[in-house]
């Protein structure tokens, strides 16, 4: 990340500082993470002293989002990863790093007495954790930054946190102060991806078109708007399903993705990468103990499985991984018993998953093989749970979605292996 002249909503947000909470909100790659990050780096050098925490999902995304774009910015030297020891130093100060995946992760901080913190992706994070970490802040003249992407409007940061902003600079630059006695100390910038003046305006237009519906109005209009009707709302059959006879040549059959049912259906598909630079669901098997006259045990599915894994490793169709539901701790013994190819478990974040997969729907970079009835027949039906979206969750229908969670862990867990050769905003 290159130094480069704060202006526009960056230098708007930065002049009218609270002396409490920093809310930086809004679409992707609008610069709000980096402006808080000045932020940020600013308080380190001047504000109290004492224990200081950056948090996120995990301690690897804050590495990742917050500590390596610090490195670029600063140099190795001035901003180092003390690895195995849950601490960063930047500038001289040591700080904690927290992830912050779980209702039990208030523990870690529960006690702790800080005179800073950072939460990244604050949306993310349990509603437990955010409000003890903001109780910790006990020291005087403490300070909370957080980022968040938008997302529904009964979400707990939304409801508690953002709407009883002080003062918000919204999305167009202008200023809304609230002097209600519920009013908090926090300051709320909500930064839109034309803020980001760095970028170029080809790459601006390819972002945007990336994105569709639902995604399209929280991480680029920056909207916290309700998930509603169709998950996969770009789904368009005659654009998406491809014969089978007209795959291209696979520069690499990533993995086998893998959702497993005991009363319900089994289904494993096979994801490829094309040399023309899309992703491909190459082909399905599928067992529904349901429309069977026997239920098969762990031992036979495995062994149906590997055996129509064999079949298709005569067409050099044979994946690299075999890429199992994180919580079907059975079948993944069996399969390992049965070597049937590398055995891993599915990344399961299930939001990130499907935001994935929607993002390569709309960008043409993500095409179905017809031999993936179960898939298909799957995908227009998919909805969001609107008793969930009431509740401030964004959450699916956990009806006929076998296929789907099947297609999500492998192109979900492969992505740093697909990554390097498609561009989303290309």
């Amino acid at each position: 990340m290159e130094a480069q002249p704060l202006e526009g909503k960056a230098l708007l947000a930065l002049s009218h500082p609270s002396t409490s909470i920093q809310a930086y909100e809004g679409s992707v790659r609008s610069g709000k993470t980096f402006t808080s990050l000045i932020d940020w780096l600013a308080f380190t050098r001047t504000g109290p002293e004492g224990a200081l925490a950056m948090c996120g999902r995990t301690e690897r995304t804050v590495i990742n989002n917050l500590v390596i774009p610090l490195q670029e910015m600063l140099g190795k030297d001035r901003v180092k990863i003390n690895y195995g020891t849950g601490t960063v130093t930047i500038m001289g100060r040591e700080i904690n790093v927290y992830g912050a995946n779980n209702e039990q992760a208030r523990t870690k901080i529960q006690g702790a007495t800080l005179a800073g913190a950072y939460a990244d992706e604050a949306a993310t994070l349990p509603e437990s954790f955010f409000s003890m970490l903001y109780s910790r802040l006990s020291v005087d003249g403490a300070k909370l930054w957080l980022t968040s992407n938008p997302e529904g409007p009964a979400h707990w940061l939304k409801k508690n946190w953002l709407d009883k902003a002080a003062l918000w600079i919204d999305g167009a630059g202008n200023f809304h102060r609230n002097d209600s006695p519920d009013a908090l100390d926090l300051h709320r910038y909500t930064f839109i991806l034309d803020d980001n003046k760095s970028l170029p305006a080809a790459y601006v237009e390819r972002t945007k078109k990336s994105y569709s519906g639902l995604f399209y109005r929280r991480y680029i209009l920056a909207e916290w708007v309700a998930a509603d009707g169709a998950v996969f709302d770009a789904w368009a059959p005659d654009r998406h399903v491809v014969a089978h006879n007209e795959l291209p040549a696979m520069r690499s059959v990533l993995g086998l993705g893998v959702d497993y049912g005991t009363t319900n259906a089994t289904s494993a598909i096979l994801l490829g990468l094309g040399s023309d630079g899309v992703l491909y669901a190459m082909d399905e098997w599928r067992y529904d103990s349901r429309q069977a006259t026997i239920r098969l045990t762990d031992g036979q599915l495995s062994a149906a499985l590997r055996d129509w894994l064999e079949a298709r490793a005569t067409d050099g169709h044979r994946p690299d991984w075999v890429i199992v539901d994180p919580a079907a701790a059975s079948f993944k013994v069996q399969l390992d018993q049965d070597r049937v190819a590398n055995v891993i478990n599915g990344e399961n974040d299930v939001l990130y998953g499907i935001r994935t997969i929607a993002s390569l729907l709309n960008a043409g970079k993500l095409r179905i093989s017809e031999r993936c009835k179960g898939l298909i027949s799957e995908m227009p039906g998919y909805s969001w749970d609107t008793k969930a979206t009431e509740q401030g969750e964004d959450k699916p229908l956990k009806v006929a979605d076998h296929s789907i969670d099947a297609f999500r862990y492998a192109v979900a867990t492969t992505e740093t292996n697909w990554r390097p050769y498609i561009d989303l905003a290309a």
